[in-house]
């Protein structure tokens, strides 16, 4: 793992943050972001968010693990959601699909969507594509739709109304 300037510092403030009571943890939490802030102006995010992590497991509390994560989720820049268009062409081309033939039915906010098109039997999934991290939509086999509603039964993240 590569070195850099304020990971003396972090160490510090990782150790003190298990010394501290929970009223304490956001100031510290605090501190450990403005550090980490500060030395991306002479260091990559990846460096820094790989010295976050590997801090964050030699924690054996959860919730200071958790408090070491939002950290790292506050760096970390959040990929822009390509957008959807709002209004769609009614003359759209016959065999098309548009996201208004389908109906939301699952939203798993980890990073699952479940889609059933209005009016025919097709189901359709949306997930992030694990080497650009975008989302992908893709048509579901009817051997797949049964296998994953017999594993998401009782989730949570089904929505109302959707069967």
């Amino acid at each position: 793992m590569a070195t850099f300037a304020a990971q003396d510092q972090l160490d510090g403030l990782v150790a003190r943050l298990k010394e501290v009571g929970w009223k304490e943890r956001d100031s510290v939490k605090e501190q450990i972001l403005a550090t980490a802030t500060a030395a991306l102006a002479d260091t990559e995010l990846s460096v820094v968010q790989e010295y976050l992590e590997t801090a964050a497991k030699g924690l054996s509390n959860l919730e200071l693990r958790w408090e070491i994560e939002e950290v790292i989720e506050t760096l970390t820049p959040a990929p822009e959601a390509e957008e959807e268009p709002e209004a769609e062409e009614e003359s759209a081309e016959p065999g098309k699909l548009r996201m208004s033939d389908l109906d939301m039915v699952y939203d798993d906010p980890r990073g699952l969507q479940l889609y059933k098109h209005k009016l025919q039997d097709r189901w359709f999934a949306v997930q992030a594509d694990p080497m650009s991290g975008q989302p992908r939509m893709f048509e579901l086999h009817p051997s797949e739709v049964s296998q994953l509603k017999s594993q998401l039964q009782g989730s949570p993240y089904w929505m109302l109304g959707a069967g």
